[in-house]
Formats: C-alpha cells, sequence, structure tokens
C-alpha cells in the first residue's frame, strides 16, 4: 500500500469550527424541491401531479433509464406543481415542489428491519435501486449501476471513502463517530457482490476519533481494514484512493471497475444499509454547515429538498458583516450559489459561509503566468496546467484535449490554489471540458440524424 497520491496541497483545513458539532436531525418547516435530475445520467420522471397527496418515503420520481435514479420525497403534504425551478446550479430544472404539512408522516413500512441473512444478491441491488441512492461525494452517479460491473469476481477491492478532504466539512466524521457499526453491515452487504474482494475504510488522520470508531466497529475482521490515510487534498478524490489503497494508476477514461476496485462514500455506504436492512430509501443525508460568516457551525442530518435559508437559520443566521460568498460545498470543489432561496439535493454536502469572497480578491491580483511550474507539481493527475491554460485561452480544444489529455483533469482546484500568479486555472479548466463535450455531444446528435 502507498504512503500518499502524487502531488495534491494542504489548505487551511477549518474544520475546528464543526468537527465537534453532532449530527441533529433537522424538521424543515417551508415548501420543499425536488429537482428529478439529482444524479448523473437521465433525469428522473415525475410520477406525481399538482394537488396529489405524498408521504415521506414515496418515489415522486423515478428513474427513467438505466443511468437514472429514483427521487424519494422526504416531507409529507401535498404536491403543489411539478414545474421548472432555480436550482444550485443556476440552471433552469425540472422539480416537484411540495407544500410540507409539518408532519413527516411516513409511508406504510418505512423503516421496517428486514431480514438480511439470507437475502440474495440481486434483492440487495434491487432495493438499492428502488431506494434512489446516488454516490453521496458529490459526483451522484447512480450506486445500483456501479455495484453492477460486467464481473462481479474481478473486484478485488471495495473501498469506503471517509477522508473528508475538502476544508470545512465535517459531517462524514460525525457520522462515522456515531454509525460506525451501520457503516460497517453496509460494507457487508456490499462485500457479498464481490466474491473476491476485501473492503477498505479510508480516513484521513486528522480524524482520529472517526478512526477509533471504526476500529471499534470493525474489530478483529480479517475482510475489513481501516486505513489512515495521510491529511493531504484532494486525498478524497477516487483516482487517488485507489493510487494509494491498490497503488493502480489507470487513466479516466476507464472506470474504477476496469482495474478491479468500486469506491463508494461512506454515506453512500451508510445508505445502502439502511435501505436494505431498514426499508429506508433515500430522502436524507448528512451535510455542514460552516464557515466564518454563520454563528453556529453545525452539522445535520438534512432532509432533501430543505431550502438553505432555513438551515442557515437554525445555525442562529448569519454574523455581523454577513456572508460576501455562499458556497454549496467547501471551498476547493464548491461552487457559488446566489441566494440562500435554494434548496439541498441528494449529492449536497455542505453549505460553506463566507466573509470574503477568496475568488473576487484573486482575480483583482491575477497576473501572467510566471512559469514557476508549481501547478505540474501539485497535480494529482500529473498534468499540465500551465499548458492546458495556454490551449483553453487560445481555444486549441484539439491540442488540449487530444496533446495535453485535458479530460484528465478532475476540476480538484489544486492548481488554482498554488498558483502564485493567481490565475483562474481550474475555471478555464471546467469552460474547455464544457465546451468539448458540448461539441461532442452536437457531433453525436448530427450523426444520428
Amino acid at each position: 500500500m502507498h504512503v500518499t497520491f502524487r502531488g495534491g496541497v494542504h489548505p487551511s483545513e477549518q474544520k475546528e469550527l464543526s468537527c465537534h458539532a453532532p449530527l441533529r436531525l433537522f424538521d424543515p418547516k417551508g415548501e420543499m424541491v425536488f429537482p428529478l435530475a439529482q444524479h448523473i445520467g437521465k433525469p428522473a420522471k415525475a410520477v406525481v401531479k399538482k394537488n396529489d397527496p405524498v408521504r415521506v418515503g414515496q418515489v415522486i420520481g423515478e428513474a427513467d433509464g438505466y443511468v437514472s435514479a429514483n427521487v424519494i420525497c422526504s416531507c409529507s403534504g401535498t404536491v403543489k406543481a411539478v414545474e421548472k425551478r432555480r436550482i444550485i446550479s443556476g440552471a433552469m430544472a425540472e422539480c416537484v415542489v411540495v407544500e410540507n404539512d409539518g408532519l413527516f408522516t411516513p409511508v406504510e413500512g418505512l423503516g421496517k428491519e428486514e431480514d438480511v441473512k439470507d437475502i440474495s444478491n440481486e434483492e440487495i441491488l434491487a432495493r438499492i435501486q428502488k431506494a434512489g441512492i446516488v454516490g453521496l461525494g458529490g459526483a451522484g452517479f447512480p450506486t445500483h449501476v456501479k455495484l453492477k460491473p460486467r464481473d462481479p469476481a474481478a473486484i478485488r477491492y471495495l473501498i469506503a471513502n471517509g477522508a473528508e478532504c475538502e476544508p470545512y466539512l465535517t459531517c462524514n466524521d460525525q457520522l462515522m463517530r456515531t454509525q460506525g457499526p451501520a457503516i460497517v453491515a453496509g460494507m457487508r452487504l456490499m462485500l457479498r457482490l464481490f466474491p473476491n474482494a476485501k473492503g477498505y475504510i479510508c480516513i484521513e488522520d486528522n480524524k482520529p476519533e472517526a478512526l477509533a470508531a471504526m476500529r471499534a466497529a470493525v474489530g478483529a475482521a480479517k475482510d475489513l481494514e481501516v486505513v489512515a490515510l495521510k491529511t493531504k487534498y484532494p486525498q478524497g478524490g477516487e483516482h487517488n484512493l485507489i493510487s494509494v489503497v491498490a497503488g493502480i494508476d489507470y487513466p479516466v477514461a476507464k472506470l474504477p471497475a476496469d482495474v478491479g476496485c468500486v469506491v463508494d462514500n461512506v454515506g453512500t455506504i451508510f445508505a445502502v444499509e439502511r435501505a436494505v436492512a431498514h426499508n429506508e430509501p433515500l430522502f436524507s443525508h448528512v451535510l455542514t454547515v460552516s464557515g466564518d460568516a454563520v454563528r453556529q457551525p453545525s452539522n445535520f442530518i438534512v432532509r432533501d429538498g430543505t431550502c438553505f435559508q432555513e438551515l442557515v437559520d437554525a445555525c442562529g443566521g448569519q454574523t455581523e458583516p454577513g456572508a460576501k460568498k455562499v458556497l454549496s460545498g467547501g471551498p476547493m470543489m464548491g461552487f457559488a450559489v446566489a441566494s440562500l432561496n435554494v434548496h439541498v439535493q441528494k449529492t449536497t454536502n455542505g453549505i460553506t459561509m463566507l466573509r470574503e469572497d477568496g475568488v473576487e480578491a484573486s482575480e483583482a491580483k491575477a497576473t501572467a503566468c510566471l512559469h514557476c511550474g508549481r501547478c505540474t507539481t501539485v497535480c494529482p493527475a500529473g498534468l499540465l496546467p500551465q499548458l492546458l491554460s495556454e490551449a483553453a485561452e487560445d481555444k486549441n480544444y484539439e491540442r488540449y484535449e487530444k496533446k495535453l489529455y485535458g479530460l484528465e483533469c478532475v476540476a480538484c482546484g489544486s492548481c488554482t490554489y498554488i498558483c502564485p500568479a493567481k490565475r483562474p486555472l481550474t475555471q478555464m479548466f471546467k469552460q474547455a471540458k464544457a465546451e468539448i463535450m458540448a461539441r461532442k455531444r452536437a457531433a453525436q446528435a448530427g450523426g444520428a440524424k
């Protein structure tokens, strides 16, 4: 096993703001908004209409394809509308809007303990699919698809991602401290699907309480191992975890399953256990509200569809002065939101409230590239950000993709963080990738005619 991955940076962690805040269930009062696209793949299809009554745990959006996922209601009440609403990304998207009655009445059988001793692999996967579980580390890939590789016997490593390397975020830390046995039970259910795999629960060494809790939950098991990782960003990246645990390097064009690995966030694994063993679909997950512009940084078990503003209010509101910048997620891989009047989705793992806008400050100091090479030394994918930025600025997308392998960029932000010239490298790369992918889609659509 490797000591660490290549590259990476050490941003200020800021975890002390919320790392001791226990998880608390938050029941919202306002209307709930459920986008039908909360996952990679085809958006779900609404199966409710205006004025329909709904309950907690009810499917309100049905998966509309193989790579798709059900959307589950997290409150009880009445469907107010099925319409386009502004979502976290700033885009307009089709959503189910529910008038929350505040009672949180469940569907029949929700939370009922199930006997999983003799359950088949097919039934495990069917329950995960029905529950609408997706990757909760940020990507949102439908979990039932990830757990069905072409050759299950070829999977050697089942990796639980508990690194939580993003600054400010501490909700997974709290989840591991308090739900270790359930996470281990989820790992064991998933290990049934891969007869030749061993499970690795990976946690950065700045989380001693989580490490102790997970080691206690694993005990003397031979098929599970808790791995203490060196604290370095982006340690939680899928490629980086595989590099450290399995010693394998592979291109983005390949999937982890192609090299014998399956990686899932600890929150996802907890959701698997709840779905398979307790008949509880994915309608809530853990989330951190933190930053220097919120009065009481907190960790929540939050219901999907909850308004950001309600969560900030539950933290005592904003400090004086208030937030100049609000991020969905953390400062490295999160993105700015224009308003607190947006709603939590399955993949929302944090709300970061900042008094200062670091991007704005950097833009004011930006200069031409200094050719210092620091961006190259920290890139965990081994790319050449200096040359990539030149190709992106010149709109030379052929060179960007084919010569410089720009699509291998995982947008971790390490190059932007380390750049002394304050150049917006990650933003350039995101725009270049979006343009390349748009052109590919247009070419495919043209060829299909």
